[in-house]
């Protein structure tokens, strides 16, 4: 008997979130037909005032432009990237990047307890002290050199060696200086 109710919950341990690239301004209607679909679907929006010449009205934006997360299995992949307006999954390292489910639930009380919140990327800037987050350095820390487009050079100053690298700012994070 608990074998059997285990086995009907393991679906249930497969499901991850995903992040889905759409089409501009779609967000809000993929997010819907995802949901027909019979999908977990989340598309985080913002509640920002509009000024129009005879009114002001309050409207529902997405925070992250042209994203949209789902949770779904390896098997509902197809059944996401055939949505209309779904142009493909946001990928990390050749994989489909998966989004950590107290993150989701992050966002969603961060944004039930504000209004008219901005979604920015976090600057990386020069002498700036940063951690690496992901790869084969992970959690090692040190000093920005040069800021390029998409990534940063890195000193990373441990074992009494100085090693520089080109590191993807997307797997860099700010840390307090030592």
């Amino acid at each position: 008997m608990r074998w059997r109710s285990y086995v009907k919950k393991l679906p249930e341990l497969s499901l991850k979130w995903l992040a889905v690239y759409t089409r501009p301004r779609w967000e809000k209607k993929v997010n819907q037909l995802l949901i027909e679909k019979g999908l977990e679907s989340y598309c985080p929006l913002n509640k920002v005032r509009r000024k129009w010449s005879d009114r002001v009205k309050i409207v529902e934006e997405p925070v992250f432009k042209s994203y949209v997360f789902v949770k779904v299995s390896d098997d509902d992949r197809k059944a996401v990237r055939m949505t209309n307006g779904a142009i493909n999954f946001v990928y990390w390292a050749g994989k489909p990047a998966v989004i950590k489910e107290k993150e989701i639930t992050a966002i969603k009380r961060f944004l039930d307890e504000y209004e008219n919140v901005e979604a920015r990327p976090a600057e990386i800037k020069l002498n700036q002290r940063v951690r690496i987050t992901n790869g084969t350095l992970m959690d090692q820390s040190g000093k920005v050199l040069d800021v390029r487009h998409k990534t940063v050079k890195v000193a990373i100053d441990s074992l009494g060696y100085i090693l520089v690298a080109y590191i993807d700012r997307s797997k860099l994070t700010s840390a307090q200086a030592k």
